[in-house]
């Protein structure tokens, strides 16, 4: 059984990520410091409880499990605290992930597949972003998954590492069997925080700005279901070992949605009213950030599978309901 090495195995889409990599065959082993993740969540194989910057924990893992490609996750991913404190974004979404590609380089790992975001492409000049948009963040989160993804391109030049770079636009849902799903703290993204005001554990919903050149004034965006997501992930590293090269693709569907839409479409399927309030727009949000998949469509086997609203809503309610950490 070939083992991958998952870096931030231990949060949301690591974790399911781990799950599908299990149910094709791989042995996901995680390693994670559990300073947002929950050890709860590794399931599908060995927890290694340690920072990516141990550079000794990491070549002790390369070692006992034959690792020949790693999965990077670990990152802070909160745009609002990203504006409030730039220097821990770029401490461990740049420093941090620099020193564990290098490990990996030092052990002889050669394929990394790293999550990034369309969050790197700042304020779209088009309709639909392609991966050949100008990448100009708007907010430290961005700049520093962009400033990793440039240190990526000059690392893989002066080395055999080869990778590919996901760029995810708004990940959702839960994982269909309800083994997996949303559980930040604090929690800041739309549909756990409306399933949260629906079932009453949460304050009622604030919508971030209703004035925006959108066609009801609310931000419109790119759901990509969680499970899809993983899925993704999976794809990409099935072409790394198959000899495919270095690459950047959008994760997305190519269909966007707003606010208000999300918030109508989950109170016509729970048949309940959902609370919210209308608050100013936060700093670093754009107004629309929706995917052009073609890239990853052609180049992978890979298409999105669950990413209706209907099946977002549903399972992320379900785990908001009964979930398990």
């Amino acid at each position: 059984m070939k083992a991958v090495l998952v870096a931030g195995g231990a949060g949301y889409i690591g974790a399911q990520t781990c799950k599908q990599l299990a149910a094709s065959g791989f042995l996901p082993v995680t390693i994670d410091n559990i300073s947002t993740g929950y050890r709860q969540a590794v399931k599908w194989g060995p927890l290694v409880e340690a920072d990516i910057r141990d550079r000794y924990a990491i070549a002790g893992t390369v070692a006992k499990y034959d690792i020949r490609a790693a999965m990077h996750f670990a990152a802070c991913s909160l745009v609002g605290e990203s504006m409030q404190n730039p220097v821990k974004y770029y401490d461990n979404n740049v420093g941090a992930a620099v020193s564990f590609a290098s490990s990996l380089i030092e052990n002889g790992v050669k394929n990394l597949i790293f999550s990034s975001t369309a969050a790197v492409y700042g304020l779209p000049k088009t309709m639909l972003i392609s991966e050949d948009h100008p990448a100009i963040p708007i907010n430290p989160y961005g700049a520093t998954k962009l400033a990793f993804e440039q240190a990526l391109h000059w690392i893989a030049c002066s080395s055999d590492l080869r990778f590919t770079i996901l760029r995810y636009f708004n990940a959702s849902g839960a994982d269909l069997d309800g083994e997996v799903g949303e559980s930040h703290d604090p929690e800041t993204h739309l549909i756990p925080l409306l399933c949260k005001a629906v079932i009453g554990s949460g304050a009622p919903l604030s919508i971030f700005g209703s004035d925006y050149p959108t066609p009801d004034g609310t931000p419109i965006r790119d759901y990509i279901h969680v499970v899809d997501l993983a899925a993704a992930h999976v794809a990409a590293l099935q072409r790394m070992l198959s000899g495919g090269g270095s690459g950047i693709f959008n994760v997305g569907t190519g269909v966007g949605a707003t606010v208000a839409e999300v918030i109508r479409t989950a109170e016509s399927i729970l048949a309940r009213e959902i609370p919210y309030r209308i608050g100013p727009r936060r700093e670093g949000d754009p107004a629309v950030l929706v995917a052009d998949p073609s890239r990853i469509l052609h180049t992978l086997d890979w298409s999105p599978r669950f990413s209706d609203l209907r099946t977002i809503i549903q399972t992320a309610m379900w785990w908001q309901e009964n979930r398990f950490y």
